[in-house]
């Protein structure tokens, strides 16, 4: 009675751990994701950002375009790239994964609004993907 018990329990736990196996359901990490380009043509600037789940957060998780003004953006990202560039510069200290490149953002340079939605947006976007602070408003896109 014993053995009947071990290789019903045995028999259970290999159907579990196939039927696991074969799931129908798709692996949305097997799913490729397109680069979110920034861009502003007239001032030939660009960041093309290939970090996954980004596109996913700026098309459902994001405020949408127009909910911050321009001067809004530009205001966060001037504090929070100078954060982004030196952590970029010290990859004994920062993830060099994570800071990979240092962004070149003037804040004399109007880039408009495309750009500083998009640039602001990825640092909210990373800040919760990454668990990192990149100022003390960090959350204020919630």
């Amino acid at each position: 009675m014993k053995v009947l018990k071990y290789l019903t329990l045995a028999l259970i736990v290999f159907i579990t751990f196939y039927a696991c196996g074969t799931s129908p359901i798709k692996n949305n990490s097997q799913t490729k994701e397109e680069p979110v380009v920034i861009k502003n043509d007239s001032l030939e600037y660009e960041i093309i950002i290939i970090d996954p789940g980004f596109t996913a957060y700026l098309n459902s998780i994001a405020r949408p375009v127009g909910f911050h003004s321009q001067t809004f953006l530009e205001n966060r990202n001037r504090m929070m790239v100078p954060i982004w560039n030196m952590r970029a510069l010290n990859p004994a200290q920062f993830n060099l994964n994570i800071y990979e490149n240092q962004i070149d953002y003037s804040p004399h340079i109007n880039y408009g609004y495309e750009v500083n939605y998009k640039l602001f947006n990825y640092f909210m976007f990373a800040q919760q993907k990454y668990r990192m602070r990149l100022g003390s408003f960090s959350n204020i896109n919630r």
